[in-house]
């Protein structure tokens, strides 16, 4: 599916144009196209500065905005690639600690662009090489870089000796692409999951991962012992655990009491917890006990349980808190379900959901929890219509849009709303609000 994107500066926007023609990935995955798009361009991504790699299902995004938070903490300057954007294309690229302009957005853009028309590259492949480009040519202490899609066939997965990998929590996502079956894939569904994830290992180089399923957790002891790869595993390694005033932290280096993270939700304990061991699992960067602190007390990842600010929507609705979710599968579900019973909430849930995800995700988890469903197109994509939230017992309404949504849970007297089911439905409600992720 493509990620459509718009910009208000005219020399962008005709690059982003150009994106939005570039034709969809046919056949599998691979990795042949965007190193040869780098070789056009100079092997840009030979020039980072160490870099920190994070796959998984959910929280990898979390698990970055931590890293970049204490990196930044200590001093340093930092280079950033996540993906999608929530409401402007700028987001996918941080230089040294801030987004790319767009001035030099529509020229790196341009510039990948015309190196790789002869390839007919994908959208993800000319975005991270734009990244690799621009990020090579602003000096940095680290980088962090965001897996897109899976890990081992991955366009990110082309740096040679990074500082440290990280897996977070692993579920079933895109499984039109990472379940296809292959010679010499594991067959076992966890196994799999494993395997792709894993992809982005390297000999001799740490590789940090969250607790998953044990077949999992075996698969990746595995091949860490025969690959001679450092294995940080959650529960073997190192932990991190919150009560409701602190993070307990431990790992060969000794423990470590933090405050709770700035993100919202139990779950953001673990993502946390994983950052820290990537970083104190590496010898290529020194980062100070102070800056774990600091870095957990101001990371930002927004649209990941985010309440919203005063604005034009929460006007809507004064008084009512408005929380934002992204979340769209199983895993991202039931963390955000932990959280609303932490919270005591009785929510009305607003949902827009593609098309291609399963509707029972995140009605299953939430089952019991809200007070009432209403759900909403996603502007630009084909989303599950009315009926196919029907089989839960609860109050499911529908509307042509968040705004007409919000108005009708103005009437019921609502004390809490969730809006959920998709990034892109996200990041139209953080438009409307007129929040713009810094």
């Amino acid at each position: 599916m493509k990620d459509f994107a718009i910009s208000d500066d005219p020399a962008v926007q005709r690059q982003l144009d150009r994106l939005a023609d570039l034709p969809l990935p046919q056949g599998g995955l691979g990795l042949e196209k965007i190193q040869a798009i780098l070789e056009a361009l100079g092997n840009p991504h030979e020039a980072l500065p160490p870099v920190f790699h994070v796959a998984g299902t959910n929280g990898k995004g979390s698990t970055c905005a931590f890293l970049r938070a204490i990196l930044e903490a200590d001093g340093k300057r930092v280079h950033v690639t996540t993906s999608p954007h929530l409401v402007r294309f700028n987001e996918r690229i941080r230089i040294a600690g801030e987004l790319i302009s767009d001035a030099e957005l529509a020229s790196t853009l341009e510039e990948v662009l015309d190196a790789a028309e002869h390839l007919v590259p994908s959208f993800f492949e000319v975005t991270i090489a734009a990244a690799f480009l621009a990020f090579s040519r602003t000096p940095a202490d680290a980088c962090v870089i965001e897996v897109g899609l899976g890990g081992r066939l991955d366009a990110t997965n082309v740096i040679a000796n990074p500082a440290a990998t990280g897996i977070a929590a692993l579920g079933l996502d895109h499984a039109e692409f990472l379940l296809q079956p292959e010679e010499g894939a594991p067959e076992d569904v966890d196994e799999r999951l494993s395997f792709e994830k894993s992809g982005i290992r390297r000999t001799g180089v740490p590789l940090v991962a969250l607790s998953n399923a044990p077949r999992a957790n075996r698969f990746l002891e595995e091949i860490a012992r025969e690959e001679d790869i450092p294995l940080w595993l959650q529960g073997k390694a190192w932990n991190a655990h919150a009560d409701r005033k602190t993070v307990h932290y431990r790992d060969p280096r000794g423990s470590l009491t933090l405050p709770l993270p700035s993100l919202p939700g139990e779950h953001q304990a673990a993502n946390a917890g994983l950052a820290i061991a990537m970083l104190r699992a590496q010898d290529r960067i020194d980062v100070s006990d102070k800056a774990l602190s600091e870095g957990l007390r101001s990371a930002n990842w927004p649209a990941r349980l985010q309440k919203l600010s005063p604005g034009p929507l929460q006007d809507l609705l004064p008084g009512v808190p408005i929380w934002l979710d992204g979340g769209h599968n199983r895993s991202a579900g039931e963390a955000i379900a932990a959280f609303v019973e932490a919270q005591d909430l009785a929510p009305h849930c607003v949902i827009g959901m593609l098309i291609r995800k399963d509707p029972a995700s995140l009605m299953d988890p939430l089952h019991g929890l809200v007070e009432s469903v209403t759900i909403v197109p996603v502007p630009g994509q084909d989303t599950h219509e009315t009926a196919a939230f029907k089989q839960w017992p609860v109050d499911v309404h529908e509307a042509p849009d968040v705004v007409a949504a919000l108005r009708q849970i103005a009437a019921d007297k609502s004390e809490a709303v969730l809006i959920t089911g998709s990034l892109y439905l996200a990041g139209e409600v953080l438009k409307l609000n007129r929040e713009w992720p810094e």
